[in-house]
């Protein structure tokens, strides 16, 4: 990771859950992180956390609603301001709503288009020109996707959500075709977890908390820690290697 010190990296989602610990750990390899999320309040927390901890490099707070082109095109615009741009995308930021195909309510399947997959086509796509446009051949863009982005799971309360994530597993091998294409040296990788305990589970079953316990409950899940690791891990890859796809799930997990 020792190339990567002072260098910008961006992480969506970062007030909690995987965002959080992947931003904190950049932090303490010593890069630059911009974390954004609608709420400044926890990683503004986290950013102290990382100071008083002594890490080498910093946390920046930026608020961005990641539903909004404009909020995103503007975050771009400061960051290339204040830290002339992005060196590492990390699009960690997704959400799911139960909201099956015959009922589900077209609000929520927008909501979940809209961070999922347009944000996160946002983010690469203004990610690339910021490095293009700096001479940037050894960036690097990195999509949280799921395990659902690989297989169907027999439960129609995430089929939409389903939808989202095989999309992004199609956006990360289509990026990776296109950056090749450019000639470029630029690397593109999806990690796809599978169940990880953070407060997904409790947001998607905002309404039935026994659902949510359940989920964790029936085995030993991933940690957020796994798949900060994960990430440390493709960063840390010789510039000649790529890894397109990582997929992690719990010893326990049947699909």
């Amino acid at each position: 990771m020792d190339r990567w010190k002072g260098r910008v990296a961006l992480v969506t989602g970062a007030s909690v859950g995987i965002g959080a610990t992947i931003a904190k750990e950049l932090v303490r390899y010593g890069m630059t992180v911009v974390g954004c999320a609608r709420s400044l309040d926890k990683i503004q927390a986290l950013a102290a956390e990382c100071k008083s901890a002594g890490h080498s490099g910093v946390l920046i707070p930026m608020k961005c609603d990641l539903t909004n082109a404009e909020d995103i095109q503007s975050m771009f615009a400061a960051i290339k301001a204040q830290h002339k741009g992005v060196d590492v995308c990390i699009n960690n930021a997704g959400l799911a709503h139960p909201e099956s195909l015959l009922s589900g309510k077209s609000s929520a399947w927008k909501n979940m288009l809209d961070v999922n997959v347009m944000a996160l086509s946002i983010c690469t796509r203004e990610a690339y020109q910021s490095m293009k446009e700096r001479n940037i051949d050894d960036g690097h863009i990195i999509n949280l996707n799921s395990i659902c982005g690989h297989i169907v799971i027999n439960s129609g309360d995430i089929h939409f959500y389903t939808a989202t994530k095989y999309a992004v597993s199609a956006l990360t091998e289509g990026l990776r075709q296109e950056l090749r294409e450019a000639k470029t040296h630029i690397r593109a990788t999806s990690i796809s977890p599978g169940i990880v305990e953070t407060e997904f589970a409790h947001r998607f079953y905002s309404e039935s908390p026994d659902k949510a316990s359940a989920t964790y409950s029936q085995l030993k899940p991933l940690e957020a820690i796994d798949i900060a690791n994960a990430v440390v891990y493709v960063l840390s890859a010789p510039p000649h290697v790529q890894i397109a796809e990582m997929l992690l799930r719990p010893v326990e997990q049947q699909a």
